[in-house]
């Protein structure tokens, strides 16, 4: 009998060896792309990012949004419509002008309308496509190439539920979801090689001022006590999660979507208004 061996030497490994994970939760001097900074979500992840050493651009459709949350952070603020490809690209010219290059995206952007399969017309598919997926296609292609001249780093996205279950109403918005979520892993593997890890965070229903006003107390209560954890999830459950992806403690993941919905998905009971 001929035994054969692998030609490949062994990698030594000295298990000894403790990282420092301190360090390795900071982004100190990291220079930040944030779309959607300006309310909820997205401010709370430009104070997160800030919080443990990065430097924001943080992009929003409202002025004295990004004003606000730029004074709150000593970031760069920036005003943009990211459904438009020459837009995106004027975000990352920014980017490279004010910052010096990009090392990170943290991309919040994408809101949801909600009507029956049936009653969907163009206007309400061509939205969802536009808002959720197509600017996510044109951030990928922007920052890539600019992030990968520095060895890589993350592309973080925020999904859905929407894009994992289905409720009534949520056609466009969880078809868009859905296909971010594809989106985001053909990146990973195309864009691996570079160094740059691409995932997503999918909540569930987030607390944030606009949703407070859409459901009312109520029902948000109620929606809440239907999780496992019994309570609404807060904007700051959901930029945790995006930290996490943005620093090196996430370095071996890439070409994921984690749920953050305080275990809705295992019994997704949570209600929406009816299609009107």
């Amino acid at each position: 009998m001929t035994t054969t061996t692998s030609a490949e030497p062994a990698i030594e490994q000295d298990y000894s060896e403790v990282p420092d994970y301190a360090a390795m939760s900071r982004l100190d001097g990291q220079r930040f792309v944030v779309l959607g900074g300006g309310v909820g979500i997205g401010r709370q992840t430009c104070h997160a990012l800030a919080g443990v050493g990065a430097k924001v651009l943080l992009v929003d459709v409202d002025q004295t949004r990004a004003d606000q949350v730029a004074a709150e952070i000593d970031g760069i603020p920036l005003v943009a419509d990211v459904t438009r490809r020459d837009e995106v690209e004027r975000i990352f010219d920014v980017a490279v002008a004010e910052m010096g290059g990009v090392d990170g995206v943290v991309d919040i952007v994408g809101m949801g309308r909600w009507t029956s399969l049936l009653d969907a017309d163009d206007e309400h598919w061509d939205f969802h496509h536009d808002i959720v997926l197509r600017h996510a296609y044109y951030v990928i292609q922007s920052a890539a190439p600019l992030m990968a001249r520095n060895g890589g780093g993350p592309l973080v996205f925020v999904s859905s539920v929407s894009g994992i279950s289905s409720a009534p109403g949520h056609v466009g918005y969880g078809v868009a979801k859905a296909g971010l979520m594809s989106l985001i892993r053909t990146a990973a593997v195309e864009l691996g090689p570079e160094g740059i890890r691409v995932n997503s965070i999918a909540p569930g229903l987030v607390w944030t001022p606009r949703i407070a006003e859409m459901l009312g107390e109520e029902l948000g209560e109620r929606n809440g006590n239907n999780t496992p954890l019994r309570r609404r999830a807060y904007p700051e459950d959901i930029a945790s999660a995006l930290l996490f992806l943005a620093t090196p403690l996430s370095g071996y993941i890439t070409g994921q979507n984690i749920t953050v919905d305080g275990g809705l998905n295992v019994i997704f009971p949570y209600e929406t208004p009816s299609p009107s």
